[in-house]
Formats: structure tokens, C-alpha cells, sequence
């Protein structure tokens, strides 16, 4: 944990450092925001924590103009609530009164630092993988991260940087798909001042901020080919050129990357270099689908109803038996990430102490429906329509949509504000959806009864 701490509040941030280096944070001091500014860039830095009475939304506004994400934190003497609510307002990620409490300190450092990154497994093809992760961390070799989207990639990098030797050096990670073509190169080795519109100062790329430590680069075979030709030469030489500049800067670096595509068959399409592949796929690291682990499904399943339950200030659910059967024998295509969403809306929508199996509203939209099995078909009545698996062969993308926020609504009672933060829109969004479909003649849920009705 890279921290800056930026201001001068008498000795009240000293103490702040103080408990921070306790808890195991590198700390570095700012007087005010341009030195803070000029650190980050020069350093990089985990999280900023600033005196509540300098400029913090100049800070953060400055931040994202330069694309640099790191958390912002701010103290303030005492409990005062207008500066408290301004600051969050500002972008800040939480207020820390003063004098500081050093339980706070170390809570809002574990927050930054673990950044919700839980390694929770207990199958046994998933301890497989563990024992491999632990046998080639303390080395130094590269590693790709393979996987289905969802099956959490960059939980296993993390956890392979926490057991290597470099460990208490910098873990910096890249996600080089949500990065602008023409920005990732600048994101990976930095620029100096004026080499391209908007390059207000010179600053060090993720391969300089992760020196002595673990880059991780984020789904690579997003990658634009032209770039990694250039990314094959920095892992290559151990040296990197920042855009604009004059020469080369040396980096000491472990790189672990991540794919969620078969590599092998980019590089037959031309789409990723060969030579780089060999490069960094010295150990593969395959997670499997979580459909293939199924005591995984159990124990997340169980983590994530007592994470959401605390979340939303609400009892803690426990898990039916039949409820945990159907989440065990569900596909998730989209892995742990589907899970977790899954678990939060079954939290959100059961009534009880017990979360049933007709509280869990799969992804597809739908409540859980049994499908009689072969050896129940003597039961089906004559003439019964068997369940279909198939129910949206056919259909266009607007009728799936249209029936999925029609099915939440009436798994919520024609609840608006349940139904909203379920389907993931925004409250304003869905009555616009709804107002469309009701002008169109379809019968909505109202509020209340989840009976069709009007808006």
C-alpha cells in the first residue's frame, strides 16, 4: 500500500502516518496538492489521503483529466458534517475525522488494499490450481491467466503477487481493454510533457509504477497488435521507452496477464504475436468455469448472503437446502460475477430468515422453475406442454428485454425501486421502459400487488 498524505494539519496527519506505517503502508508526505500531483505522477500511489480544507475537487477533476485512478480519502479536524458531506460530494471515497482512530486508519487501508479481492474456494479442481499458483509464485517467471470471464482472473494474480517475493513491492494492474487504443501505450509507458495534447507534465507509465514489483496486464489479447510489439521489447530488454521521450528507462518487473480467448487460435488469426505469446505463457494458470465447481458455488454462495445482508443493513439469510441446489445445478456462463449478483437480489427479495428457492431470480430474468426430470414424467399430466429450454429461440432482443423487466416486476410486487436495482437501471429508466410498454398495450405490474395494472 503506496499512500500519500497530503497537507499539514499540526501533528494530526503525522499520527495519521504513523498508524498507516504501522499497519504496513509506504508513506509519503505532500504539503499541498501540486506537490501531491507531482508525486503521483513521478511515484504513482495507492490512495491520497488530503486535508479536507485544500482544493479536493480541483484534485480529483485533475485526476481523471490525467487518467490516473487512485482513491482519494479526506481528513478533517474534528466532526464537521458540511465538510464531510463536501468532500464526498467532491469524489472523495470516505472522511476521516481527527485526531484519527487508529482502528478507522487500518479499516478504510484494508478497504483500499484488499479492494474487495476475496480468494474464497474449496473445491478440489480449484486447490489443484491453488497448488500450482503456490509452487510457481516465489519465482519469477511470467504467467498467463486463463479462464471464462467471471472466473476471477485477477484474484489469482493477486494472490500469486502475495506469495512471490516481491510482495511488499507494488501490484499494478492494467486493464488494457477499457483503455482507449490510442491511450494505453501512454498508460503502460509513460509520456513526457507536450508529446501529445493533454500531456500537461511528464508521467511515469504502470511499468516504472510497478518497478520492483507485479504488472498485471488485464485481458491482453485486447491488445492492439502494433503495441505489443513494443510490449514484447520492454519484457524482453527489461527497458521501456515513455512517449516522448529521449531514452530508455529500466524496470524491474514481473508481468502476470490474463486472457478470457484461446491465445493459440489469436495468434493462427493473426491477431497476437507469437513471440509474445511464448513469452508470457511460461506457466498457464486455467481457472475452471465455476459450473465445474460446484463446493465453490456452495461456499461464495454463503459468503456473498452474509456480504449483502451487512451491505444493505439488513438480517443475515441463511441458505435452504433446495435453494442451494438450484444454484449448484445453474450453468453460470458468467462465472463468479453472475454468482454474486444473483445472491445479492435473492437477499434483497426474500421475505423471511431463509433464503428459498423461490427467491432466487436466475439470470435469464425468470424464477427458479423445476423441470421434471425423466423418472417424474409418469406425473406430467395428459396433454401437459412440457417446459421448454428454449423460450427465447425466436424472439428479438427488445421482447427479451421487455419480458425480463416485466418478470422482475412482478417477482417484486410491482416494486419500482426493487425491480430498478435488480435489473441494474436507474429508477427514471425504468418508468420510461414501463410508459413505452403501456402505451403499446402491455399489461404492467402495479405497485403493491405485481398485478397488471397501470404506472
Amino acid at each position: 500500500m503506496r499512500l500519500i498524505i497530503v497537507g499539514s494539519l499540526q501533528d494530526q496527519l503525522g499520527t495519521a502516518s504513523k498508524i498507516a506505517i504501522n499497519n504496513g503502508a509506504s508513506v509519503t508526505h505532500a504539503a499541498d496538492i501540486d506537490t501531491a500531483l507531482k508525486l503521483i505522477r513521478s511515484k504513482g500511489a495507492d490512495l491520497l489521503m488530503v486535508d479536507v480544507k485544500l482544493d479536493i475537487k480541483g484534485l480529483i477533476e485533475q485526476l481523471s483529466i490525467e487518467r490516473i485512478s487512485t482513491p482519494v480519502v479526506a481528513c478533517g479536524v474534528g466532526n464537521d458534517s458540511d465538510e464531510a458531506v463536501a468532500a464526498i460530494r467532491a469524489g472523495a471515497k470516505e472522511y476521516i475525522p481527527l485526531p484519527p482512530d487508529p482502528e478507522l486508519i487500518a479499516a478504510v487501508l484494508t478497504a483500499i488494499s484488499t479492494d474487495d479481492h476475496e480468494f474464497i474456494y474449496r473445491d478440489r479442481v480449484m486447490m489443484q490450481v491453488v497448488s500450482l499458483a503456490d509452487q510457481i509464485a516465489p519465482s519469477e517467471a511470467s504467467i498467463m491467466i486463463t479462464g471464462e470471464s467471471g472466473t476471477g482472473k485477477e484474484v489469482m494474480a493477486r494472490y500469486v503477487h502475495s506469495k512471490s517475493r516481491r510482495a511488499n513491492k507494488p501490484f499494478v494492474s492494467v486493464n488494457c481493454a477499457a483503455i482507449p487504443e490510442n491511450l494505453l501505450e501512454s498508460e503502460l509507458f509513460g509520456h513526457e510533457k507536450g508529446s501529445f495534447t493533454g500531456a500537461v507534465a511528464r508521467r511515469i507509465g504502470k511499468f516504472e509504477e510497478a518497478d520492483g514489483g507485479t504488472l498485471f496486464l488485464d485481458e491482453i489479447s485486447e491488445m492492439d497488435i502494433r503495441l505489443q510489439a513494443k510490449l514484447l521489447r520492454a519484457i524482453q530488454e527489461r527497458e521501456i521507452d515513455r512517449v516522448g521521450g529521449s531514452g530508455p528507462v529500466k524496470v524491474n518487473i514481473r508481468i502476470l496477464a490474463t486472457s478470457n480467448r484461446d491465445l493459440a487460435e489469436e495468434v493462427k488469426a493473426g491477431r497476437f504475436r507469437e513471440d509474445l505469446h511464448f513469452r508470457l505463457n511460461v506457466v498457464n494458470l486455467n481457472i475452471p468455469p465455476l459450473r465445474e465447481r460446484p463446493e465453490d458455488i456452495r461456499i461464495l454462495c454463503k459468503h456473498f448472503a452474509k456480504k449483502y445482508a451487512e451491505f444493505n443493513a439488513i438480517s443475515e439469510k441463511d441458505i435452504s437446502d433446495d435453494a442451494m441446489q438450484v444454484l449448484i445445478n445453474h450453468g453460470w456462463p458468467g462465472n463468479v460475477r453472475e454468482l454474486e449478483n444473483t445472491v445479492h437480489r435473492a437477499v434483497l427479495l426474500t421475505t423471511g430468515t431463509e433464503i428459498s428457492k423461490h427467491d432466487i431470480l436466475l439470470p435469464d430474468g425468470k424464477p427458479h422453475i423445476e423441470i421434471q426430470s425423466q423418472t417424474q414424467k409418469g406425473n406430467v399430466p395428459d396433454g401437459a406442454e412440457p417446459v421448454s429450454t428454449s423460450s427465447m429461440v425466436g424472439k428479438t432482443v427488445s421482447d427479451v428485454e421487455r419480458d425480463l423487466i416485466i418478470d422482475t416486476l412482478k417477482h417484486c410486487l410491482g416494486n419500482r425501486t426493487h425491480a430498478a436495482n435488480i435489473l441494474g437501471i436507474s429508477i427514471r429508466t425504468l418508468r420510461n421502459k414501463l410508459n413505452i410498454y403501456m402505451s403499446e398495450g402491455v399489461n404492467v405490474p402495479s405497485p403493491g400487488d405485481g398485478q397488471p395494472n397501470s404506472l
